[in-house]
């Protein structure tokens, strides 16, 4: 049992170590296997519907580790380099709704459920997955589960995802004048193009 403790310690570490690099805070790091993906540029989505006008946001600096060994993942989404139609919303975005200055990343760790099996078929075809894990967004943590799909392309690994929150599942206040004309969950959309981290020291950027 304490030797299973470790090796989860040990995995969870990486996952940390190599987050933290990709957002540029962590020094030379050393990956060891093919099984392991990263991106610096997924691409993450949303859209909500409403009487007034609609509100839709593109993102595509979002950070991302899988270990397909392992089946644990990570992401981690700058709140701020969402991108909206009206300079306005976006404004209204970071500074009443999400309060981007005090709450700057959203992250997600999770673990592919069935990861093993996943890994054995996924060379020969897209795989439907379902991932459960621990989201953290506007200061508020939930467990949640979602389903996507992962699919190895010319090397790389193509994730997709597509979900809904709630924005008041995560304390994010909608003023009364538009509360009643804004759908009350938010459609997402996670597309992550991964480069395989090759066997050789990484150094920060």
């Amino acid at each position: 049992m304490t030797g299973f403790l470790r090796s989860v310690g040990r995995q969870r570490y990486w996952l940390l170590g190599l987050l933290l690099w990709l957002g540029g805070l962590a020094g030379p790091l050393k990956a060891s296997a093919q099984t392991k993906y990263m991106t610096k540029t997924g691409l993450i989505s949303f859209f909500s519907a409403s009487i007034m006008e609609d509100i839709e946001a593109r993102n595509n600096k979002v950070a991302a580790v899988l270990d397909l060994s392992t089946g644990q993942l990570a992401f981690a989404v700058p709140i701020r380099e969402f991108q909206f139609k009206r300079t306005l919303m976006q404004e209204h975005f970071n500074e009443n709704y999400m309060e981007s200055e005090k709450y700057p990343k959203a992250t997600f760790t999770g673990q592919v459920i069935n990861a093993a099996h996943v890994l054995k078929m996924l060379p020969t075809a897209s795989q439907n997955v379902e991932v459960e894990g621990q989201m953290t967004l506007h200061g508020v943590s939930h467990k949640v589960a979602v389903s996507g799909t992962l699919q190895q392309r010319d090397g790389q690994l193509v994730v997709f995802a597509y979900f809904n929150i709630a924005p008041a599942d995560y304390a994010i206040d909608i003023p009364l004048l538009v509360r009643e004309h804004i759908a009350k969950s938010v459609s997402v959309r996670v597309n992550l193009t991964c480069d395989a981290v090759t066997p050789t020291v990484v150094s920060q950027p």
